[in-house]
């Protein structure tokens, strides 16, 4: 498990409206083409430099291409990740902080004191 990667997911589509629209509509397609295309770029790097063993759990893969923010929580990627990119993909489908309300009552139905380490 790679709470950095999960991380670094989030922050890149995050980033990038396009990115942000493509992970809405085509959530399993993204992740696969992610992990392929951008896992292992070194981010702020000139383009040559790659890595070449980062890849997602079975379980991040599935939380990231159901868009489920409470199994990315519990499994450390960072709350303020989930929320702003989540945010650009639904908040659109809802009232005023509508969402922002949702995602937290759901986080909250799942996760007690002490809340899962997000340190990286």
């Amino acid at each position: 498990m790679s709470k950095y990667l999960l991380n670094k997911f989030l922050y890149t589509i995050d980033r990038d409206p396009e990115l942000v629209e493509r992970y809405r509509e085509d959530p399993a397609g993204t992740v696969a083409w992610w992990e392929q295309e951008m896992a292992n770029e070194i981010l702020n790097c000139a383009v040559a430099e790659k890595s070449t063993w980062l890849a997602f759990t079975d379980d991040e893969r599935k939380a990231l291409r159901e868009q489920d923010h409470v199994a990315l929580f519990g499994l450390g990627a960072h709350p303020f990740l989930t929320l702003t990119l989540f945010i650009a993909m639904f908040e659109r489908d809802h009232d005023p902080l509508e969402y922002q309300k949702a995602y937290g009552r759901v986080l909250q139905q799942h996760y007690t004191l002490p809340y899962p380490d997000i340190a990286t």
